[in-house]
């Protein structure tokens, strides 16, 4: 009830944020039921349905993190010290923000529930009736206990995830606890933290992923793990190398945002580079990740672009559908913690005005962290993508 209370009085861009969990929750669970309805209706292809009900793994993995992000810039989870006085300490808190983000999920679960059933033909009375009985093997039952099993894999992710990411998050005061509006810290620039130890593991394993790739796609070029729709030419060693590659630029992303940030305060820097500097190696940790798998993404999308064009035969709908759940899920994330990160500066950048800074250099030295990683990520994507698709064109 607490959870439902807090989500009426949230603030509108939250509310908006938690409509897209339970909207990308809603598109994983059509694809969840799309693959029982295809293990239904080809009970002789016992082999293929498993491989379609792998590939959702995907979209659900970007859909947990995406949640993840959610709670974790809710304000009403954010601890403070006023809150333990009347019961909801940090562990409270923590469980009210998982319960949060299960509700959102199990929303869109039983949207897309509704919207499934409707497809099909099976719920009556509304338009497109039955409009893809064909396409979702409406002849077939479900069974029921699969559906429900299926329908709580997202929520139960979701909320695991959410509660192991927020339970060591640190207790911060409200900004009138212990101070008043005018007071300055003594520090109000500390030390940059230590510079993330995952580049060298990240590099090898992005390596290994496009050997991986390059390796199993040698052959006669039968998919192994066949998209839903008509993506059928994909080797399984793709998926897999993928996979080591997404894994392999989410550990190198935070390394190469500190990196990043060093480079802005090389070569007798000014205030404003080095302020996009410090704050850059502050937060090369939270946006790095992030930013790593969204790389991984788009050079997946442009290898694909490069090996099937843009052809009407070469995707399907469902394809379409878990690709788009992909690509907006990762931005989101994305986003998400750039807004996080905004969140927790938002106290020195309070300081940094009081004490007279322009409000111009605060947006320059913002902008200036923008470029420096596009100059960096952008290339990285693209070569990526290049050597990724290079030994399936040869």
């Amino acid at each position: 009830m607490l959870a439902l209370r807090l989500a009426r009085g949230s603030h509108p861009l939250v509310l908006m944020r938690r409509l897209l969990v339970a909207a990308a929750s809603a598109g994983v669970g059509f694809l969840l039921l799309c693959a029982l309805g295809y293990a239904s209706g080809h009970p002789a292809h016992s082999t293929a349905a498993v491989l379609r009900l792998l590939w959702c793994f995907v979209p659900l993995a970007a859909t947990v993190q995406f949640a993840v992000a959610v709670a974790r810039t809710d304000p009403s989870t954010r601890p403070r010290s006023g809150l333990s006085a009347v019961g909801l300490g940090p562990v409270r808190l923590t469980v009210l923000a998982a319960v949060s983000t299960a509700v959102s999920c199990a929303l869109g679960s039983m949207v897309a529930l509704l919207f499934y059933l409707h497809l099909r033909g099976d719920l009556t009375g509304l338009p497109f009736d039955g409009a893809a009985a064909g396409l979702l093997d409406a002849d077939a039952p479900l069974p029921l206990a699969a559906v429900l099993v299926l329908l709580t894999l997202v929520p139960l992710a979701a909320a695991t995830a959410s509660g192991l990411a927020l339970r060591a998050r640190p207790v911060t005061a409200a900004p009138d606890d212990d101070y008043s509006s005018d007071a300055l810290p003594e520090n109000p620039q500390p030390a940059p933290a230590a510079p993330p130890t995952g580049l060298p593991w990240g590099v090898a394993l992005t390596a290994a992923g496009l050997a991986v790739e390059a390796y199993m796609s040698r052959g006669d070029g039968h998919s192994l793990l066949p998209l839903p729709g008509r993506l059928d030419a994909t080797p399984a060693g793709v998926l897999a190398g993928w996979t080591l590659t997404a894994i392999g630029l989410a550990m190198a992303g935070p390394g190469l945002a500190y990196h990043c940030g060093r480079l802005l305060q090389a070569v007798r820097p000014g205030a404003v580079r080095l302020l996009a500097g410090r704050v850059l190696m502050d937060e090369a940790r939270r946006i790095g990740g992030p930013l790593g798998v969204v790389c991984a993404v788009l050079s997946a999308i442009i290898a694909a672009y490069a090996l099937y064009g843009t052809g009407p035969s070469a995707f399907g709908p469902l394809t379409t559908l878990g690709a788009v759940l992909v690509l907006g899920c990762t931005s989101a994330t994305l986003l998400t913690s750039a807004l996080e990160a905004k969140q927790d500066r938002t106290p020195t950048a309070q300081t940094l005005l009081r004490l007279g800074a322009p409000v111009s250099a605060l947006r320059a030295a913002t902008a200036l962290r923008a470029v420096a990683l596009l100059v960096v990520f952008a290339p990285l994507t693209w070569l990526v993508a290049e050597l990724a698709a290079l030994p399936l064109t040869a």
